[in-house]
C-alpha cells in the first residue's frame, strides 16, 4: 500500500533532524534547472517517471507533485529545513510560475483576427497580415475588382450610338446632347456592382492610412472580410471581394 509523505520530497530525518536525502535532493536541483530552462510541467512528468526516483512508495509521478516543489520554501532553508538550493532559483520559479498561470490578454485588434479566423491564429499569421496590410498602403491601387467581360448596358450602347450620329451631323443640338451624354452616365452608374464601389472606398482608406507598427481593429474591421491560411502562408479576402496572399515566412 502507498505509503504518505510525511516529510517534504528531498529530505530525511536522522537523529531527530532534517537532512537532505541525497538522490531526492539532486532530483529537486534538477527539476528547478529544467523548468528554468524552459520545460513545462508535462515534460517534467515524463522525464522524472524515467529517472526512477519515486515521489513516494508505489505513486507514479504527477504534475501536483511538481508543482509541490516548485512552490515549496523549505528548499531555500526555512522552518529548520537545510536549503538544498540557491535562493535566486526558487525565486525565478516563482516569478515563471506567476507568468504562467496569469492569463494572456489579447488586443483588440488579435480578437479581431480571431473572429476573421474562425478561431486563435498561431503567431505568424498576426506577422504575416501586418505585413500584407501594410503593403496595400504603400499601394493601394492594388486594390482591384476584377471587370474582365463586363458590359456596357444595352440602354448605354444604344444612347451613345444616338450621341456619335448626332456629333456627326451637325449643326449639333448641345442642350440634347448633354442629356444625353448625362444618360448614359447614368446608365453605367448604375451598372457599376457593389464591388466596384468597395474598391474605390478600400482604395481611398488604405491610401490614408499610415504604415502600421502593429496591427490595427479598425482597419481589419474595415477592409477585411475573412482570413485563411494554409503552410505557413495567408489569404486575405477583402471587402470588394479580392483575394491577397502573404508572404512565405522562412
Amino acid at each position: 500500500m502507498a505509503s504518505n509523505r510525511k516529510l517534504p520530497f528531498g529530505y530525511q530525518m536522522k537523529f531527530g533532524e532534517h537532512i537532505p536525502q541525497p538522490a531526492e535532493a539532486e532530483t529537486v536541483r534538477w527539476i528547478y534547472q529544467t523548468y528554468l530552462a524552459g520545460a513545462s510541467y508535462k515534460s517534467l512528468v515524463g522525464e522524472l517517471q524515467e529517472r526512477g526516483v519515486a515521489y513516494d512508495e508505489g505513486r507514479l509521478w504527477n504534475k501536483n507533485m511538481v508543482a509541490r516543489i516548485l512552490e515549496d520554501q523549505r528548499y531555500i532553508g526555512t522552518d529548520h529545513y537545510p536549503a538544498i538550493l540557491p535562493e535566486e532559483w526558487f525565486r525565478s520559479a516563482q516569478e515563471r510560475r506567476r507568468d504562467r498561470a496569469a492569463p494572456v490578454k489579447k488586443t483588440p485588434a488579435q480578437m479581431e483576427l480571431r473572429r476573421l479566423c474562425g478561431s486563435s491564429p498561431p503567431a505568424w499569421v498576426e506577422q504575416q497580415t501586418l505585413a500584407l496590410l501594410n503593403r496595400l498602403i504603400q499601394s493601394s491601387e492594388s486594390i482591384a475588382t476584377d471587370q474582365t467581360g463586363v458590359e456596357e448596358p444595352a440602354e448605354a450602347r444604344n444612347l451613345r450610338r444616338e450621341l456619335d450620329e448626332m456629333l456627326r451631323t451637325p449643326p449639333v443640338n448641345e442642350k440634347r446632347a448633354r442629356e444625353i451624354a448625362f444618360q448614359i452616365a447614368g446608365r453605367r452608374l448604375k451598372s457599376i456592382g457593389s464591388e466596384e464601389y468597395e474598391t474605390l472606398r478600400l482604395r481611398r482608406l488604405y491610401r490614408n492610412h499610415p504604415l502600421m507598427e502593429e496591427l490595427e481593429q479598425e482597419l481589419l474591421r474595415e477592409s477585411v472580410q475573412r482570413i485563411t491560411y494554409r503552410g505557413k502562408r495567408i489569404q486575405v479576402r477583402l471587402k470588394n471581394g479580392q483575394i491577397v496572399e502573404g508572404g512565405q515566412l522562412p
